[in-house]
């Protein structure tokens, strides 16, 4: 038996990198996973149980429209796992409107849109995963406007926590550290390194390592947890 048996779980930005990852290993544990993203879903992962949607996060009304054919399709929607996101370099006295704009758009309110629209189908007792970071704790230079974005979803998880509760539905935030996805491929080994000597554990986390933790948060085996942030950095932004 799977962790999430008979559990219909929508991921926004399911397609690739810790999105994949997540909706790999859902499927693997008997979930229905629906996986969106704005872009080619031709890449989305081969599994029986993984269900591509091509819809832009940022477009509310897509996301509301796709929510409500797989609730009619599937009665209810277990879980939600927001993982869509952005990052860019920028540094305050070079931070443009646009660069704020873009980034707080796709990270913040299409967070908040999304949520509100997949928590109309979610019965007592399903979970609400937001994908964060360790960014929103600490201040790396010259990424202000995303480690904000990542506070945000934080300071939203601890509010929907108390506004879903009595609805016995659970919001926790996974916050990943630096992952080895497609955005470190093309890194050099130089870059790979340094990054990976500022983590206590001596690597960066594999996009698999995140979706553990995200399936905990996802599962009853997190039963009586809400609220909480869940670093999964090897240390770095703990110790």
């Amino acid at each position: 038996m799977g962790q999430l048996d008979d559990k219909t779980v929508v991921v926004v930005g399911g397609v690739a990198g810790i999105g994949g990852a997540i909706s790999e290993r859902f499927a693997a544990e008997g979930a229905t996973v629906y996986a969106t993203s704005r872009r080619d879903i031709a890449d989305a992962p081969a599994h029986p149980g993984i269900h591509p949607v091509r819809a832009d996060a940022t477009d509310s009304a897509a996301l509301r429209t796709a929510f409500e054919r797989i609730t009619a399709e599937r009665g209810q929607i277990d879980v939600l796992v927001f993982n869509a996101g952005m990052s860019g370099h920028a540094e305050m006295t070079d931070a443009s409107a646009d660069h704020y704009d873009d980034t707080f758009a796709l990270n913040v309110r299409a967070a908040l849109f999304a949520t509100q629209a997949a928590a109309a189908s979610i019965p007592e007792g399903g979970a609400i995963v937001l994908i964060g970071s360790v960014a929103g704790s600490i201040g790396t230079r010259g990424y202000g406007v995303y480690n904000a974005s990542k506070a945000a979803i934080r300071s939203f998880a601890r509010t929907w926590a108390n506004e879903l509760a009595p609805r016995g539905i659970r919001v926790n935030v996974v916050a990943p550290g630096a992952t080895d996805t497609e955005m470190f491929a093309s890194a050099s080994e130089e870059v790979r390194a340094t990054i990976a000597s500022a983590v206590p554990l001596g690597r960066m986390a594999r996009p698999q390592e995140v979706a553990a933790a995200a399936l905990f948060l996802a599962s009853d085996e997190s039963s009586f947890v809400t609220g909480i942030e869940l670093p999964v950095d090897g240390g770095f932004a703990q110790v």
